[in-house]
């Protein structure tokens, strides 16, 4: 069977969508290890499920390059309103999303061309928000954890440039104080409102970006006085704009949503 996908990426974070009210997936873990690859495959940080829903209106299923199923992804959520939008499956400009880490609301932003050209995401409240130390071994004394209906550590840097992303990064992930692994962001506050970050992201790796990530950094950049609650939060694939509210205490996120190619591809065999 031939499915079609659509690749997008939302900062540099890409993956492929496929709209399974029309192409059911069988195994999409399968599929996402297997179309995920950069040589052999289509190449991208996994594959997103867009279909239906009974408590909104879609849902999303994210699989990372891994296999593993994620919870939530900002920059994925910011490119299924575009994509939703664009292709005329909805004409709404508030969208409501069905994921495992409950349902979250896009803003879309809308040209007069009837082009999205950004997308600002509800991503609830951060819980769970805590010093932790890290002990020997882990090069870094401490760290801040939270979730933002998936698990973080933010670790604050001088230079986050010079951080060893591939040496340090599985260790912290698998670090024994989170039994599921967590995403792992190394921060450094490079002016007023402004950071540089860097991920590991559970599951994929090294990403150019991580929605849930720059919140995480921005909340943890907040509780600990280093920024303000509204702060811009800069990766390697772009920069996107975080609001951590202080009336409700929910995160807003708004950055781009691109469309790259669509494709059609087999289902692995």
């Amino acid at each position: 069977m031939k499915v079609k996908f659509t690749k997008m990426h939302g900062a540099g974070n890409d993956y492929i969508y496929v709209d399974t009210l029309r192409y059911p997936i069988a195994d999409p873990r399968r599929a996402a290890i297997e179309w995920s690859r950069p040589h052999t495959g289509i190449g991208s940080d996994g594959l997103v499920l867009i279909g239906a829903s009974s408590v909104a209106d879609f849902s999303m299923r994210i699989f990372n390059a891994d296999g593993s199923e994620a919870m939530m992804c900002g920059n994925a959520s910011r490119c299924i309103g575009k994509y939703l939008y664009e292709r005329g499956l909805t004409d709404k400009t508030e969208i409501r999303l069905e994921t495992l880490s409950g349902v979250k609301t896009l803003h879309l932003h809308v040209s007069p061309q009837r082009q999205v050209d950004a997308v600002t995401v509800d991503m609830g409240v951060p819980t769970l928000i805590r010093r932790v130390e890290l002990g020997a071994g882990y090069h870094f004394g401490e760290g801040i954890a939270l979730s933002m209906g998936n698990p973080h550590l933010v670790i604050f840097v001088d230079d986050a440039e010079s951080v060893d992303l591939p040496g340090v990064g599985p260790l912290l992930e698998h670090h024994p104080l989170f039994p599921h692994r967590v995403n792992v962001e190394f921060a450094q506050v490079t002016g007023d409102a402004e950071i540089r970050m860097r991920v590991w992201e559970r599951g994929s790796g090294i990403t150019q970006a991580c929605g849930t990530g720059a919140c995480a950094t921005a909340v943890a950049a907040a509780f600990t006085h280093r920024s303000p609650r509204r702060s811009a939060v800069r990766m390697d694939g772009g920069t996107l704009l975080i609001h951590w509210s202080e009336a409700d205490g929910t995160v807003r996120m708004t950055g781009p949503a691109v469309s790259v190619f669509d494709g059609e591809i087999s289902l692995p065999g």
